[in-house]
């Protein structure tokens, strides 16, 4: 009789015990979950300045290495500039061009080209 009375009391603990490990679980559950969210959309800011940073050095790398290539190959126009006064080369076809900050070449007509500031 000692023992049934023992695993009584042993299976009623258990039940309250897991009982309240339930609630705890569903509270610690929304916590988590409501930090999760906070977390995700510092996370989602941090990403996105991550990819602007590391759009901006792209764009600043092709811009140098297309405006290096150009120095190299082409000829630089001494006398005119572009119109934002960005230096004009002129290519193997006799066209001239300016390199934008995104690293193209920007054809422009000679009559588009505004004499070098002193």
């Amino acid at each position: 009789m000692k023992n049934v009375i023992k695993v009584a009391l042993l299976a009623a603990g258990l039940f309250v015990a897991a009982d309240t490990q339930a609630q705890v679980v569903k509270k610690t559950g929304k916590a988590i979950s409501k930090g999760a969210k906070a977390v995700g959309n510092t996370a989602e800011d941090g990403a996105k300045a991550v990819g602007k940073g590391a759009k901006k050095g792209a764009r600043k790398t092709a811009e140098v290495a297309s405006k290096g290539k150009s120095a190299v190959v082409d000829k630089k126009y001494d006398g005119m500039v572009a119109p934002g006064g960005q230096t004009v080369y002129i290519d193997k076809n006799s066209a001239y061009y300016y390199v934008n900050s995104k690293g193209h070449h920007v054809y422009v007509k000679k009559a588009e080209l505004v004499a070098k500031p002193m």
